[in-house]
């Protein structure tokens, strides 16, 4: 017999799937006149979300004040702004609303994962919608996150907590192949596939040198997360919690399977190719996993898995889509991704419409590590039928580092075209012509 609290998840996902209730919505946030009311951006100084949230307030007319890390920022709201130690939550806290005392605050952003704690507290002190501090530490904390699914019996892999100090006598008995995860750590930094004993130590170890780079806990630091591979399909999914309720904005598909041994993301495709039942099927987890977490409002990015035995989520963020590809939702729905955010968190609307283009992007992956020197063929990538966009983010000389040490991207490819397949064609296409000229980095001590 099923028990009873899955019955009511269950029910409360079935009625809760469904694409946005927004969509095709003819009223606007926009007027002639500028707002008295003040949009919080909790951001960390270096944050690539910064300038499109500012941008998006402006088109809305509304004025945004950042919190951030630091007060030394060339980006003139950012220095204006609200300066913090994030690290130090109640001095954080008692600072910021001192700051926006005679202030009349909509709504609280976070742009990061570093950030969703902290926006969390200050929006439950100002009585905004906001996701509970608890069920916000669940998207950034994989060992949580995975035992609060199971709690809820969602689908979730086989998994265990680890101590580094165990991994040599833990390895042996494992059941084969395994993903280890690093507790924290984002854009899958850290993540490796391991198909035997020795590769899981060899996995654990770099685990561990990775961490500590980080300013993590000791407990953080100390553990590790194990858990089975799943094979299948990934996609992502970009929604919004609205009252405890999952709107979906759109589904990107991920052509390339996601194997192992390091797990890069390459390229979104949106919209999906996928059927309508299996479609469902993952909007019915999502939303399941959503509320397992305890989510109820804000920005929703979900990473899953299609395996033969259903839909599995692996992460969700509290947040947007990461990196440029935010882009493909003004491609594909009309509006900008941080126009929709914000009217959702001010509880307004606005409207868009989905087109009916196929938009896809490339996430260029770091393949090898050196200083980068210069990038070779851009302007023939530029010329590929159907890319409408190319930006390289890493400027020559800097240090190039690939996963699973590193978490960044060279740049983004853009296409848009009528067809699912000439788009990812015009992807592969471009790169193909992008030659990224290195030189070893010399290291001293």
């Amino acid at each position: 017999m099923v028990p009873a609290h899955v019955v009511a998840v269950a029910l409360q996902a079935a009625a809760a799937v469904k694409t946005s209730k927004y969509l095709n919505h003819k009223t606007s946030i926009k007027s002639d006149e500028p707002s008295s009311d003040f949009v919080l951006l909790v951001a960390p100084n270096g944050s690539y979300r910064i300038s499109p949230y500012v941008q998006a307030a402006s088109n809305l007319q509304l004025k945004i004040l950042i919190i951030s890390d630091s007060e030394h920022s060339l980006v003139s709201e950012v220095a204006q702004g609200i300066h913090v130690d994030f690290n130090k939550i109640q001095a954080a806290l008692d600072t910021i609303f001192s700051a926006i005392a005679e202030k009349n605050i909509l709504a609280v952003i976070p742009t990061d994962d570093k950030c969703v704690n902290i926006a969390s507290q200050i929006a439950a002190k100002l009585k905004l919608p906001h996701n509970s501090p608890e069920s916000a530490k669940l998207t950034y904390r994989k060992d949580l996150a995975r035992q609060a699914l199971q709690a809820q019996q969602c689908n979730t892999p086989e998994f265990k907590v680890i101590n580094f100090k165990d991994i040599d006598d833990i390895a042996a008995a494992l059941n084969y192949p395994v993903v280890l995860k690093p507790l924290m750590l984002s854009g899958s930094k850290g993540v490796i596939r391991a198909d035997n004993a020795d590769e899981c130590r060899t996995a654990a170890k770099r685990i561990k040198a990775i961490l500590l780079l980080q300013k993590k806990s000791a407990y953080e630091y100390q553990h590790i997360l194990i858990e089975s591979y799943l094979d299948g399909q990934e996609v992502a999914i970009e929604g919004f919690m609205i009252n405890g309720e999952f709107q979906l904005l759109t589904l990107f598909d991920k052509p390339e399977a996601l194997t192992g041994p390091y797990f890069e993301e390459s390229y979104y495709l949106t919209p999906s190719k996928l059927g309508k039942a299996i479609q469902h099927d993952i909007l019915f987890e999502i939303n399941r996993c959503c509320l397992a977490y305890g989510l109820s409002h804000g920005p929703i990015h979900a990473e899953a898995r299609l395996t033969k035995e259903g839909v599995f989520l692996l992460e969700i963020a509290s947040r947007t889509i990461g990196g440029q590809c935010a882009q493909l939702i003004e491609f594909s729905l009309g509006v900008k991704l941080e126009e929709l955010v914000i009217s959702y968190m001010c509880s307004r609307t606005t409207a868009f419409q989905k087109q009916q283009k196929y938009a896809g992007v490339l996430m260029i992956p770091i393949t090898k590590q050196g200083m980068l020197k210069r990038v070779e063929g851009l302007t023939q990538a530029l010329q590929v039928k159907n890319i409408i966009d190319i930006e390289i983010h890493i400027q020559p000389g800097y240090e190039l580092i690939p996963l699973p040490e590193g978490s960044s991207y060279l740049g983004f490819i853009f296409a848009q075209s009528d067809q699912f397949e000439s788009t990812l064609n015009a992807l592969r296409q471009a790169y193909e012509k992008l030659k990224f000229i290195t030189q070893p980095v010399w290291k001293i001590g």
